[in-house]
């Protein structure tokens, strides 16, 4: 296992941008790694955006972000209001979305949805991360779902229990309107993490996976 050190040192600005389709594939998908970025550097800068909501997911989605990101005094939560399930077609504002985003800010690492990911609105904003953001660290996580499209990540992120519980009780406690599902449970998002500690030895037992498509020294 080879382990990367981000030529960053705990008091340099840290630049992060999230992207996530709907109001909790970003807590689901690196919420841990938010968490531990956060503990590990002083100086975090944050945008966190999510392209598809509606009124009431877009109250829960700003009360998980600043349940996330309350110990960072600088971020910027966006809730965009596209429908959910239809991003593909309303793919001119999205990519006009990227384009503002891109004039705003620019990242030391993105965190955004696997190209491979088998629901339609993923697989548009990991394709627009890519088209707009081309010199940029950018880190895939994965979702699990109901299509069974879970792959094999190249890049791990080691969490602690402490980190562990604290992601998924924000989950648990920001999305009400989601614990209905038979899947929206404890038990899946700590499953998850602990077969990707299996698969990167971690010394805590729980890790967060990603895909990575290119990254230099």
């Amino acid at each position: 296992m080879i382990q990367l050190t981000l030529n960053k040192t705990e008091e340099s600005e840290y630049k992060i941008l999230c992207l996530g389709s709907h109001c909790d594939d970003i807590e689901i998908g690196c919420g841990g790694t938010i968490l531990k970025l956060i503990e590990n550097y002083q100086d975090v800068v944050i945008y966190w955006v999510v392209f598809s909501s509606n009124e009431q997911r877009a109250k829960e989605a700003t009360t998980s972000a600043s349940l996330f990101l309350k110990e960072i005094p600088v971020k910027k939560i966006i809730i965009k209001d596209f429908r959910d399930g239809f991003l593909p077609f309303q793919g001119i504002e999205v990519k006009e979305c990227f384009e503002q985003l891109k004039q705003e800010f620019s990242p030391d690492i993105i965190f955004t949805h696997h190209r491979d990911d088998r629901h339609q609105d993923h697989r548009l904003i990991s394709e627009f991360t890519w088209n707009t953001f081309r010199n940029h660290l950018i880190l895939e996580y994965e979702i699990p779902k109901y299509d069974g499209d879970l792959g094999i990540p190249n890049f791990f992120v080691h969490l602690n229990e402490t980190l562990c519980r604290r992601k998924i009780q924000y989950i648990l406690d920001a999305f009400p309107t989601q614990n209905n599902k038979q899947w929206f449970t404890e038990e899946t998002f700590r499953s998850i993490l602990r077969i990707r500690g299996i698969e990167s030895n971690s010394p805590s037992k729980y890790a967060e996976a990603f895909y990575c498509r290119k990254i230099f020294f």
